[in-house]
Formats: C-alpha cells, structure tokens, sequence
C-alpha cells in the first residue's frame, strides 16, 4: 500500500471495547428496518450479548418510541454522552436530540459531525455488537459511517415486492462499493397469517428476498411474518422480541440474531487473520 497524500480522510479507527459493529440498511423507506434493527438488538441481548444501537435515521429516528424511552441523553465528564438503556440495549438516537417530530434538514458536513459524535463520544463501553440503523437508500450517512468506524458488516432489509427487491440490490451494490461486507438480507413482512382462520395469506409473493441472496452470493437471514404484534409491539415500546425466543412471532429475529452473531465473528476471524500476515 503506498501512502497516501495528506488531506485525505483519516482512517476509519474501531470504537475501543467494541467488538463488532453492524450496519442495517435498506433500499428504500416503509419495509421495516427500524423494526428489524430494534428487534435483533433486543434478540441478541437476550442471547447473554452485549449490545448498542445507534439510530442513524435522520428521516425517521424511530428507535426511541420502539425503545419506549425519549428522554434527552445526559451529558458526562469531557463532553462525552451517556446513551440510553432500555430492555437491555444501550442505545442513542438523533430522535433524542431532534426537537419533536420536526424532520431534521441535514447537509453532509453537519450529517458527518453527528455520525462521528455519537460513535466516538457516547459511552459505549464494553459491547459485543453495535448495531446502526441507517437512513433507507443509499447516500451520506453510509459514507460517514464507513469513513469513521470499521464496520463488520452490513445487513439488507427487504420486502417480498419486487420494487422493493429492487432497491435491496441497490443497497446491496452500494455496500459493495463502499467495501463493506454483507452479512445477509432479511426477508420483512413476509407472510401474513390471518387471525381467523389461520391461513396463510401470501401478500407480497414471498422468496423474492431468498432469491436476491442467492443471486449476489449473500446469506439469507432468514424471514418475519407480517403481523400486527410486532408493530403494536413497536409502537408501544415493547419490541415482540421480549416475548423470548418461545414466542412464535419472536422466534424468527432470534434465527435471525444467532446467524448475524455467527456471521458477524467468521467475518472478524478472516480480517483478523489478514491484518496478522501483513
């Protein structure tokens, strides 16, 4: 590797204490992701891991009402920010700091600002994994992160509708260009079993997520049906993952939440290896 010439980004330096951080994403908006990242951050604590989530969402900093907890983070010693603690995940939020429901208007700059301050100046601690909720689509804030941190890997949400698929593989590429690894993309709001009479109704054509996957060599991780627990679940600040891993509905974010951790450790095991020979 030749050396670079000064003014260029520095490079990306790991949080201390951090072992993995995971970036979820989607193609595009309304598919679930915040659900999704809420849920395995949730999962992955009940599987004895320890566990941030960092709501990277501009548009929709959801993650303090899934969390149920919006209260502004307290302020430390030497500027450093105390994340919020709640079902077991540490967590921080441009929700906290945003004032209300007012959309924040953000230039890149001032984007890059908040992405760094809230890895390098909250008191992670000690975490197995840091999970980010991305923005949806591809832009800035991806940029930011991989500039800033070392990611492990990155995590696509997708519906089974094939606009959606579309943008899973605009995500897709757009990780691919930003040399982050994929750990593999979740099929969202997959089936819909009816309350009723208990049969299962096929909304968006399921498989297309499984399909994709395969198509770019990538894991599937696994499948959530559509059901209105998880969103009553969300919207009260009680993630359906809570119910542990016997619940039916939580079972799938749990297959999830092992795969990923799995994943996530063979993919620092092989960098660690190469970073060991140079």
């Amino acid at each position: 590797m030749g050396h670079m010439g000064h003014g260029g980004p520095p490079a990306p330096q790991p949080l201390p204490g951090v072992a993995h951080i995971v970036a979820v994403g989607s193609g595009k908006g309304g598919v679930g992701k915040t659900t999704v990242a809420v849920n395995l951050a949730v999962a992955l604590g009940k599987l004895w891991y320890k566990v941030g989530l960092l709501d990277a969402d501009i548009y929709g900093p959801n993650v303090p009402t899934m969390l149920g907890q919006t209260r502004q983070p307290t302020i430390a010693g030497e500027n450093r920010i105390v994340p919020l603690v709640s079902h077991g995940v540490k967590f921080i939020s441009i929700g906290l700091i945003s004032p209300g429901d007012k959309p924040l208007v953000m230039r890149g700059p001032m984007l890059h600002q908040i992405i760094r301050q809230f890895l390098q100046q909250v008191e992670w601690g000690e975490l197995d994994f840091l999970i980010v909720d991305l923005p949806p689509g591809t832009g800035d804030v991806v940029i930011s992160l991989v500039q800033t941190v070392p990611l492990t890997g990155a995590i696509v949400v997708s519906t089974p509708s094939d606009v959606s698929l579309e943008d899973a593989r605009k995500a897709i590429e757009m990780f691919h260009q930003v040399k982050v690894e994929l750990i593999g993309i979740v099929e969202n709001m997959s089936k819909f079993t009816c309350p009723h009479c208990h049969e299962v109704i096929d909304i968006f054509s399921t498989g297309g997520a499984e399909r994709t996957a395969r198509q770019f060599g990538v894991d599937f991780l696994g499948s959530v049906e559509l059901d209105a627990s998880i969103r009553s679940g969300g919207d009260r600040g009680m993630p359906v993952t809570l119910a542990g891993p016997e619940n039916a509905t939580a079972k799938s974010f749990y297959d999830i939440a092992e795969k990923v951790a799995a994943r996530a450790k063979k993919i620092s095991d092989s960098t660690e290896q190469i970073l060991e020979i140079s």
